[in-house]
């Protein structure tokens, strides 16, 4: 599967992609990504191995331009019902972007465009986004993209530790919008 917008593609990851992954994994931008680190341009290769059999539902952010891999997006179809995993129209997206491709509304693109697919491809019902407390810009691409503050949780969850080797939990903020609602 391929989603083309203005500037961008949206397409699996192939194995040429390391470079460009690891440019941008082996600091991630913020915590939440820290599980997904890089160390090593091999290691780079090797989850790109890994990625390549997804090709529904994890997708590479490309520049069309020049074909620079500048970061992802990906959603898994999830069950609202934990009693009834048949239905499953719920999705919560995760993207990521090189920090040197910021604030150029590649985000916004992508995001927008993935959820288009979605709603319209994968019978989508209900998206939503966690994005921690001190993510404003990625408050504000949530706002952007229509999705409405539902809740703040309260040290929710810990991706790294504290200096001592404690969990440092963050609060996060939670983003829906609705098939209903999208346009």
């Amino acid at each position: 599967m391929v989603i083309e917008t203005e500037r961008l593609i949206l397409r699996p990851f192939s194995d040429g992609d390391s470079e460009d992954v690891y440019e941008y994994l082996k600091e991630p931008a913020v915590n939440c990504f820290a599980g997904m680190k890089l160390n090593s341009l091999a290691e780079a290769r090797e989850e790109m191995k890994k990625r390549a059999g997804d090709t529904e539902y994890y997708f590479a952010i490309v520049l069309k331009e020049s074909g620079k891999v500048i970061g992802e997006i990906d959603a898994y179809p999830e069950s609202p019902d934990p009693d009834d995993d048949s239905i499953n129209d719920t999705f919560s997206p995760c993207w990521m972007l090189n920090r040197d491709y910021q604030g150029k509304g590649y985000a916004f693109e992508a995001a927008h465009a993935f959820i288009e697919y979605l709603f319209r491809e994968k019978g989508a019902r209900r998206i939503y986004a966690y994005t921690e407390d001190y993510n404003v810009s990625c408050q504000h691409l949530c706002e952007k993209l229509g999705m409405r503050r539902e809740g703040l949780f309260l040290e929710f969850i810990s991706f790294v530790k504290n200096p001592d080797g404690t969990p440092k939990y963050e609060n996060t903020l939670q983003y829906a919008v609705l098939k209903k609602e999208w346009h």
